[in-house]
């Protein structure tokens, strides 16, 4: 059974930028596909002890994750963690949130049952994707799991952007082929799916990948 995600109402989000696609979620049609996106990745967490959440952003995925994990750390570089503590707090959804980066996190090695990034990695130039994913693989358990979401970039996707008001090169500078590779290179099995668009008239728009250490 494929996982719903568990939209708060748009107003409760707190703690992030106006460059956050949090108001994305809620647009129809194009919202739907947003969701998609984020419940392919959820579906691929396998659940466990401890997951951390690198971009947590909102905290969108926290009260779906709070269902699969007993603890939820996240890392983010720009997210205001009391205020996003402040949203998941009445909730009863503990969080350990902190600021920082994926290139060099705060962690002990072997910590984590699951690493999620969902539309992180294409934010990091190629050469920083083989850093990240030493990192990623130092603070996750034997056998655990990275899971990542990031776009397919094509013209439907580069026009989409537009629409949005964003130069896709400004802000994307990893394709999820070198992502899909580099990931390949890092971990010792893994597979990726893709989801198409809706309607699907421009193939897959989304690719999420599953890489065990």
């Amino acid at each position: 059974m494929s996982t719903k995600l568990k939209l708060l109402p748009s107003a409760q989000y707190k703690g992030v930028n106006q460059y956050d696609p949090i108001k994305y979620y809620y647009w129809p049609i194009f919202g739907r596909m947003y969701c998609q996106r984020v419940e392919l990745a959820l579906d691929e967490c396998t659940g466990g002890e401890r997951v951390l959440e690198v971009g947590f952003g909102t905290g969108l995925a926290f009260p779906n994750l709070h269902e699969m994990y007993k603890e939820i750390h996240g890392i983010d570089l720009t997210a205001d963690i009391h205020a996003v503590k402040s949203v998941f707090d009445p909730m009863g959804i503990p969080l350990f949130l902190e600021k920082g980066d994926v290139l060099k996190m705060p962690y002990q090695d072997n910590y984590f049952d699951t690493v999620l990034m969902v539309s992180i990695l294409e934010h990091l130039k190629p050469l920083e994707l083989a850093q990240a994913f030493v990192e990623v693989s130092r603070v996750l358990k034997p056998g655990g799991q990275m899971v990542y979401g990031t776009p397919v970039e094509k013209p439907f996707m580069v026009f989409m952007f537009s629409l949005l008001g964003h130069n896709i090169r400004d802000e994307h500078f990893s394709t999820e082929k070198e992502i899909e590779e580099a990931a390949h290179k890092a971990f010792s099995k893994g597979h990726v799916i893709h989801m198409k668009s809706t309607p699907p008239i421009a193939g897959a728009v989304y690719t999420v990948g599953n890489f065990i250490k």
